[in-house]
């Protein structure tokens, strides 16, 4: 076994899997809202702000980010299921 077995993964390979991470997270967020018959408006509401709360611990001083990336998405897809004006 050589050193390399036991190496640490480099902090931009950390970054870069917390942001499959979050890509994965929100993608999942997304169908469930898109696709469940039974959701309510307050659940999917519920899984938003929840989707937002993981992002920011993951990421605490991204909110602009977010707000940016993804929230325009989840806020589309909410007006188009709900019909939210």
């Amino acid at each position: 076994m050589g050193n390399r077995d036991w190496v640490e993964p480099s902090e931009g390979e950390q970054e870069g899997k917390k942001i499959r991470r979050l890509q994965v997270m929100i993608s999942m967020v997304m169908s469930v809202i898109g696709q469940d018959p039974n959701l309510t408006l307050e659940e999917a509401s519920e899984l938003v702000a929840g989707a937002k709360r993981a992002a920011l611990a993951m990421f605490p001083d991204k909110e602009l980010a977010y707000d940016i990336l993804y929230r325009p998405r989840l806020q589309r897809l909410m007006n188009e299921r709900f019909r939210i004006q």
